[in-house]
C-alpha cells in the first residue's frame, strides 16, 4: 500500500486571518445591499471548524441562528467538525497505523461534525427554539463509492423538509454522506461548504451563507499584502479559478456547484455577521485588475 495522505484541501476552513471591516451592516435574513429575504424562505448556513471550535462560540453561533429564525425564515445550519478536530482524528489513526484502511478512516473522521451538529442542537434548544442535528445519511447526501474523496451525485433532503415545514431548525453534519452501498463516506477537505451548497440547491433555499473567521474574499493574502483589497462581489468562475489556484476562499467543488445551480453565496464573518461581506453571483462584474 502507499502512504495515505489527506487529500488537498479545495479550501481550509480557516482563511486569511484579517480583521473584520466596517461595512455596511445588514439585518439578518438580506440579500447583498440590504434587500430583505421573503418571510418563509429557506436559508442554508454553513459554520466551519473556528465557528464552532469551543462551546462559547457554538452558543454565539446558535443565538445568530435564532436571530435569522426570528426574521421567519426556514434555516438549515450546516456545521464543520470542531476547530482541528479532524486532524486530531486522523492523527490517531496514524498512530495505530501509518496505512489506515480508507473506510475506516470515513467511520472515525464522520464523527468530528457529528459532535458539532448535536451541540449546536442542544444550544438553540436551550434558547427556546426546536431544533433537529441530522448526519449526511439522514440528510439525503448521496454519494459515490470513492472514500475519503467521495463525490456527492444526489440530494434528497425529504426529511429536511420535513422538518422544516414542522418549524424546526434542522441541523446538519457537513463533510460526509452515504453511498449507494450505505456506506459512510466524506467529501474531503473542505467538503463542508459542498454539502451546504448542494443542500441550497436541493431545497431551493433564497441564499447560501458561508461563515469564517473571515469577511469574505480579498485580492491577495493581506498578511503578505497589507493593500490587498476586500473583494464585495466575485463570479462563480473567478472564484473557483482562485480557489484552484490556491487561494484561501471557498471550495472550489463548492463553487463549481453553486455555478452549475444558480446558487449565490455569501462569504461572511461568524463574530461579525452583519457586516461586510462577499457576494458570489452569476452576474457579478468582472474582477479589475
Amino acid at each position: 500500500l502507499t502512504p495515505l495522505t489527506a487529500p488537498p484541501p479545495a479550501a481550509p476552513e480557516t482563511r486569511y486571518n484579517h480583521p473584520v471591516g466596517r461595512g455596511p451592516r445588514r439585518s439578518p435574513g438580506t440579500r447583498a445591499g440590504g434587500t430583505p429575504l421573503a418571510e418563509g424562505s429557506i436559508l442554508v448556513q454553513k459554520y466551519g471548524g473556528s465557528s464552532v471550535a469551543t462551546p462559547e462560540r457554538i452558543k454565539a453561533v446558535a443565538a445568530h441562528v435564532v436571530r435569522t429564525k426570528e426574521q421567519g425564515h426556514k434555516v438549515v445550519v450546516v456545521v464543520s467538525a470542531m476547530g482541528e478536530n479532524t486532524d486530531h482524528l486522523l492523527s490517531l489513526a496514524r498512530q495505530v497505523t501509518p496505512h489506515p484502511d480508507r473506510r475506516e478512516l470515513d467511520m472515525l473522521l464522520s464523527v468530528g461534525e457529528r459532535i458539532s451538529m448535536a451541540l449546536l442542537s442542544m444550544a438553540v434548544k436551550a434558547l427556546g427554539h426546536d431544533a433537529i442535528s441530522f448526519t449526511g445519511s439522514q440528510c439525503g447526501i448521496m454519494t459515490n463509492d470513492n472514500h475519503f474523496a467521495a463525490r456527492i451525485v444526489e440530494v434528497r433532503p425529504f426529511r429536511v423538509q420535513d422538518e422544516l415545514d414542522r418549524g424546526r431548525i434542522v441541523i446538519v453534519a457537513g463533510y460526509q454522506g452515504t453511498s449507494y452501498k450505505r456506506e459512510v463516506t466524506t467529501l474531503g477537505r473542505g467538503g463542508s461548504d459542498t454539502t451546504a451548497v448542494a443542500l441550497a440547491a436541493a431545497l431551493g433555499a433564497e441564499a447560501c451563507e458561508i461563515y469564517s473567521d473571515v469577511d469574505g474574499v480579498y485580492s491577495a493574502d493581506p498578511r503578505v499584502i497589507p493593500e490587498a483589497r476586500h473583494l464585495p462581489a466575485l463570479g462563480h468562475g473567478e472564484t473557483a479559478a482562485l480557489a484552484l489556484a490556491g487561494a484561501k476562499v471557498l471550495n472550489a467543488q463548492a463553487v463549481q456547484l453553486a455555478r452549475e445551480k444558480g446558487i449565490t453565496i455569501h462569504a461572511r464573518a461568524t463574530r461579525d455577521p452583519l457586516g461586510r461581506e462577499t457576494v458570489v453571483r452569476l452576474d457579478a462584474p468582472p474582477l479589475e485588475p
